[in-house]
């Protein structure tokens, strides 16, 4: 017997042995005798957190369901995204997801710059403050440094006020 042969035999032995009666089967074992466990105030307290509720799997099937609701968004500050869009426009754009923030530059020169750098921009938060912006900077010889990355991050924060400024005055 060569081992393609064993393996699909054993297959489904180890398929069935996962549905089993133990501590990670859901068998009859599990239902018989007295409840001893938690309250049911403390299992409903439990499961209303959403890291319960990823934990709290009954079978297989349930890691590819993940119960999260699908029309929940992150929530991301406009002018630091557009900010970001226009103070980087010498980069070209590789992937952008407003979703979640993340804006993805290929290599571009700046203006009255020699060296080519490529970025990353997250923007992790709705309010208009420098926690909510996160900078990734590297040129073809690796990490920006700390002053070119945080002279970008200026720019963008304000860029972001401005633009700011001009919407509430309409």
């Amino acid at each position: 017997m060569n081992m393609l042969s064993l393996a699909r035999a054993c297959a489904p032995l180890v398929l069935l042995a996962g549905c089993g009666v133990g501590p990670f089967g859901g068998g009859a074992a599990e239902t018989a005798g007295p409840q001893t466990g938690p309250s049911e105030a403390v299992l409903r307290q439990r499961e209303a957190t959403p890291l319960a509720r990823r934990a709290n799997r009954d079978t297989v099937w349930d890691l590819f369901n993940s119960g999260d609701d699908p029309n929940t968004t992150v929530e991301v500050n406009k002018y630091i995204w557009t900010a970001a869009q226009e103070v980087l426009d010498f980069m070209p754009v590789e992937a952008a997801d407003p979703f979640s923030g993340v804006l993805v530059y290929g290599y571009g020169t700046p203006p009255g710059g020699g060296t080519p750098y490529r970025a990353t921009v997250y923007v992790q938060d709705p309010a208009l403050d420098a926690r909510s912006l996160n900078v990734a900077l590297a040129s073809r010889s690796g990490p920006a440094t700390a002053d070119t990355v945080r002279a970008i991050e200026d720019a963008i924060l304000t860029r972001a006020r401005q633009l700011r400024i001009r919407d509430s005055k309409l």
